[in-house]
């Protein structure tokens, strides 16, 4: 089992959910609801995986939040 982590955003333009997953090229996708990206984002990553595991070219390490004044 693979675990990885996605990075969600919500498109303004089309209300639609993205994800990706940094340093996984090609893994990203979209859905109208969470549980329908988790979906897609599962398909997309089981897809680039039938080659073997793939090596990733960045690690997902967290997020910061930065105040400006």
């Amino acid at each position: 089992m693979h675990i990885f982590t996605a990075v969600v955003e919500r498109c303004p333009e089309t209300n639609l959910y993205v994800g990706f997953v940094p340093g996984f090229p090609g893994a990203h996708t979209q859905g109208e609801t969470l549980d329908e990206l988790n979906k897609n984002l599962k398909e997309v990553i089981e897809m680039l995986m039938e080659d073997g595991a793939p090596q990733l070219e960045a690690e997902f390490v967290g997020t910061q939040t930065v105040m400006v004044a």
